[in-house]
């Protein structure tokens, strides 16, 4: 990897917890294709890593629990033809995909008062329609 790949603030992926496996990517490729291992997975154990605060750590277990086996958070890439690309590829999807599920949840929504005033209005106005529409009748004429 060429810089250590940061989650977010200080908080970074420890190079030593990173666990890596290479194999023959499908698809297009040439003459090299039958030989090269290109393709790339990226192991992350979520579940021990000493890396991230507790919090985060819990937020990203509850929030990656569909994607978790045994604690271990997987990542393939193998859109391109050479490895290092491919790690490149791996590292900086991991580290997205953690700092998405350990960020803080959204503040709650404050509801809004309607303003007094506009609640007087439109019962006014309706009102006012509701007249309009009863002189409409042939009620009284006679």
């Amino acid at each position: 990897m060429s810089a250590p790949y940061v989650i977010r603030g200080s908080v970074s992926l420890p190079e030593a917890e990173l666990m890596w496996r290479f194999s023959r990517s499908s698809g297009p490729g040439g003459q090299h294709v039958n030989t090269s291992d290109s393709q790339v997975e990226l192991r992350f154990d979520l579940a021990r890593t000493e890396a991230l605060p507790p919090v985060w750590k819990q937020r990203a277990l509850e929030r990656l629990a569909a994607r978790l086996v045994d604690g271990v958070v997987t990542v393939r890439a193998s859109e391109h033809r050479s490895q290092w690309r491919n790690r490149e590829t791996a590292a900086v999807r991991l580290a997205s995909l953690l700092a998405e599920a350990t960020a803080p949840p959204p503040k709650p929504r404050r509801p809004t008062r309607i303003p007094r005033g506009i609640n007087e209005r439109r019962l006014r106005e309706k009102k006012q329609r509701s007249e309009t529409k009863r002189g409409r009748s042939g009620r009284g004429w006679a």
